[in-house]
């Protein structure tokens, strides 16, 4: 090494009530390095390329950008520093631009007063033919796939002299080939000397794309390696302080007798542009496991929400025979359908309310949970204590507000709620978006273990792995219509990555 390290992190320390969330943790990467950041939820990678990026205050410990101390009041100091933050979740104007999003707020102005939408344009067509994005400056956000709308924000951070970018889970929403576009602009990026530094779960990412890796484990670093010297098992062994579990073995029961049907049902037009849902058929059986994949905007969220009583329809639902037409959500739940939706925060949990009463949503009535007109205290504390020591809910308090817990712990909690007993059906969205490895292997124990009791599953995701692993049959939407229907082993993530976006169609 000629220089300073691009970034250099000394014990860092960062507490919140009732945890540590860094731990005097030290992390440096150097100038044009691809680095993956890896670990548990609640390890606290997140929380330490908050503090880099000046969104959360450290309690302790020295950072160092380019061999200068850095110590950032919050993201404009950061971005000062060329060190830019690209999010999970978008933050575009749909109706904008490439060129408007990608210079919001930063605005070029002619003698002091108008918008110079020329240099605009020439200063955003610079910078995309600069780091070969391969973007429209004139094309408005939504229209946009959603790897160029992750490009766009990769851009919006480049036009503000980023030379670091922080990248939290880039491909969760990318069908296979978009994830791979969005990895050839980051080792582009590195080859003209930009340091990215990503946070994944997808540990077969960390060994085909990153240079080195850090491995967090509870708020401390267990270790840095190179990716070329490690593999996925071994940085899971790492991630999770274990040996991870087999691969599911069980075997496949013949399915039974249908239980979720839809013929030629979608959205009811009438909404501003066209139904993203058109007409889709399909089934779901006693014991079985139906994932549907797409790239996220080609209606999985319209099947879903119609599939759980949060939207009307056209076309033909029904739940063991009868129709679901005007049942609405809690009608659909007395029907038998248990339902982890895609969004915690706004559905799946109250934030307000403990993490023992967020388990017991929906079960109040319970005899088992009451004693005389009274709730049952203890019964309800023994069931808590049970549910949050299976999938390793972080902090294991009862009592706390599950507001209070990590996005993935809160995730944790509704999984551990909605896959208790034997529904119907378990409509399952995205269930293992943004928890670890440790929490993906139960929570896919759970959803096999409701197979084989005989619940129907219905199984969307953006992860082609978790589809492929658990599915029996896999659907692929595109545009809002089927494109494709495969049995188990017939398809792997490149057939369906085709069928995905429309490369199969006629």
């Amino acid at each position: 090494m000629t220089g300073p390290p691009a970034v250099a992190m000394r014990g860092i320390v960062k507490r919140y009530p009732r945890v540590v969330a860094v731990d005097g943790v030290d992390f440096s990467c150097e100038p044009g390095e691809v680095h993956a950041i890896a670990g548990e939820n609640g390890a606290g990678k997140s929380t330490l390329m908050r503090v880099l990026y000046g969104l959360t205050r450290p309690d302790g410990g020295t950072m160092e950008v380019n061999g200068r101390p850095h110590a950032p009041a919050g993201p404009r100091d950061a971005l000062a520093r060329g060190i830019g933050m690209v999010h999970q979740h978008f933050m575009l104007v749909p109706p904008f631009t490439v060129t408007e999003n990608a210079i919001l707020g930063d605005e070029p102005a002619r003698g002091g007063i108008a918008l110079d939408r020329g240099a605009a344009r020439r200063a955003v067509l610079e910078t995309i033919d600069r780091y070969g994005l391969a973007l429209d400056p004139d094309a408005p956000a939504e229209s946009l796939s959603v790897g160029e709308r992750q490009r766009l924000e990769i851009l919006k951070v480049l036009m503000r002299g980023a030379r670091l970018l922080v990248l939290d889970e880039p491909t969760a929403v990318l069908a296979p080939a978009e994830a791979r576009a969005l990895f050839e602009t980051v080792r582009g990026l590195s080859e003209r000397g930009t340091t990215v530094l990503f946070i994944t779960h997808k540990l077969r990412e960390v060994i085909e794309h990153a240079d080195r890796v850090t491995v967090m484990r509870r708020g401390r670093r267990v270790a840095t390696v190179r990716a070329s010297d490690t593999d996925e098992r071994a940085l899971a062994r790492m991630m999770v302080g274990r040996e991870p579990a087999a691969r599911d073995a069980r075997p496949r029961r013949e399915a039974g007798g249908v239980v979720l049907r839809l013929r030629d049902a979608g959205e009811v037009p009438g909404g501003a542009g066209p139904p993203r849902l058109g007409r889709v058929s399909l089934e779901v059986r006693e014991g079985e496991i139906v994932g549907v994949a797409g790239v996220e905007g080609n209606g999985q969220r319209e099947l879903v929400e119609i599939v759980a009583g949060l939207r009307p329809f056209r076309g033909e639902v029904t739940l063991d025979g009868r129709s679901l037409s005007g049942v609405g959500a809690v009608g659909v739940r007395r029907r038998g359908l248990a339902h982890i939706p895609e969004d915690r925060t706004t559905a799946g949990v109250v934030a307000e309310m403990t993490v023992s009463e967020n388990l017991l949503l929906g079960r109040e009535g319970e005899p088992r949970f009451r004693r005389g007109l009274a709730f049952d205290r203890e019964a309800i504390r023994r069931y808590a204590a049970e549910r949050i020591a299976e999938f390793d809910v972080r902090p294991p308090e009862p009592e706390v507000p599950a507001g209070s817990l990590s996005g993935g712990n809160q995730q944790k909690v509704v999984i551990a709620r909605e896959t208790e007993g034997r529904p119907r059906l378990l409509l399952s969205a995205h269930p293992t978006r943004g928890v670890d490895v440790g929490a993906q292997e139960a929570i896919h124990a759970a959803l096999l273990d409701q197979r084989d009791a005989g619940v129907a599953v219905l199984l969307v995701s953006a992860d082609l792995g978790e589809i492929l692993h658990l599915a029996d049959r896999v659907v692929v939407l595109f545009s809002g219509r089927v494109a494709g229907v495969f049995r188990r082993g017939e398809a792997d993530e490149e057939t369906l990555g085709v069928h995905m976006t429309g490369g199969s169609l006629p």
